[in-house]
């Protein structure tokens, strides 16, 4: 109901204007002593009128408005006006009376959209509060996850983002998007399939309503000439996010300029089960093991299983006793034994 009262009020505030423009016209022409035509003032009725109803079709037609785009542009043309006002009254001793007005309407075109555009490129890097209105960093969680192209191609992370453990937000730069881009249109049958996945896992996270999933398109100067890995980094760094990969080198890297990595073979080996010394449990022996008594077999989280006394019972299932585990970058290892 208010929008009503307000689109109504618009257009007969735009009818009093149309007649304040046609009384105008005519106190000019009556001032050279010109006739004005009859249909003038009905012509000046109808652009009024025209615009003032295309401004709420627009208005009607684009329901959803981002309360931070509308902000950028009316304080962008604040600043830009009130620059354009202080630098011409700088420049008016230096300038003939006539240059005035042209240079006046130059400066504030270029200031007011040059702030315009700087307010539109930053406004999810800094924060401003006025009455009212807030700029503040688009986050969903507490730090935004950079994902790398090595754990889109895993796809691990869509069904990690699905159990509604992190919250974040997602951050795909889109200089590893056109990697992962260029690793799908490889000549590599295998290389090709691994690159088609990751951009699926991309499309679906893209369509999860509940996944807030943005693509970084913006070129940072520290980014010239940096490779891939170390533009992640620098990025994490200046969204002060963290980086989500399964990259061994990547993770050292990040950590030598401190900073945070999710690393999902980290987290697939933490969430493995805990076997104490002296437990047991059913487990097929798959292969002979290096030992000369040795079998191996494997979990079903692919953790390896060191069987001792169990190379001559190759495809049997054993009950085994935990004697030790072990703990290495490429994942946990636990031994056992037989007991016949």
């Amino acid at each position: 109901m208010s929008l009503l009262l307000l689109r109504a009020v618009f257009l007969l505030v735009a009818g009093g204007i149309s007649a304040l423009i046609n009384y105008a016209v005519q106190a000019a022409n009556s001032s050279l002593q010109v006739t004005t035509p009859a249909w003038v003032p009905w012509a000046n009725l109808a652009i009024v009128m025209g615009l003032a109803l295309a401004v709420i079709a627009i208005d009607v037609f684009v329901p959803s408005k981002r309360i931070d785009a509308i902000s950028s542009v009316y304080f962008g043309l604040l600043v830009g006006v009130l620059l354009t006002y202080v630098l011409t009254i700088a420049l008016a001793p230096l300038l003939a009376e006539h240059y005035q007005t042209p240079v006046r309407l130059v400066t504030g075109m270029v200031l007011c959209y040059i702030c315009i555009s700087l307010l539109l490129q930053t406004k999810d890097d800094f924060r401003f509060i006025i009455p009212y209105v807030e700029f503040v960093r688009e986050v969903k969680g507490f730090k935004p996850l950079i994902l790398d192209t090595s754990v889109v191609i895993d796809g691990r992370i869509e069904d990690l983002v699905s159990t509604g453990i992190f919250d974040n937000q997602l951050i795909m730069p889109r200089f590893a998007l056109s990697e992962l881009q260029g690793i799908a249109d490889s000549s590599d049958k295998l290389r090709r399939a691994r690159g088609r996945r990751g951009l699926d896992v991309l499309n679906r996270l893209r369509a999860n309503d509940a996944v807030d999933l943005q693509i970084f398109d913006r070129d940072l100067p520290e980014f010239a000439g940096q490779a891939v890995d170390l533009k992640l980094v620098l990025l994490a760094k200046h969204l002060e996010g963290k980086v989500v990969t399964g990259d061994f080198n990547l993770n050292k890297v990040a950590k030598i300029h401190n900073v945070p990595v999710i690393n999902l073979n980290e987290i697939a080996n933490s969430l493995k089960p805990m076997y104490l010394p002296g437990e047991q449990f059913q487990l097929k022996v798959i292969k002979a093991g290096e030992g000369q008594d040795q079998g191996i077999g494997y979990l079903e989280d692919g953790t390896m299983v060191v069987v001792e006394g169990g190379r001559d019972k190759i495809a049997k299932e054993l009950m085994v006793t935990v004697t030790s585990t072990l703990q290495t970058s490429a994942g946990r290892m636990i031994f056992t034994r037989h007991d016949v």
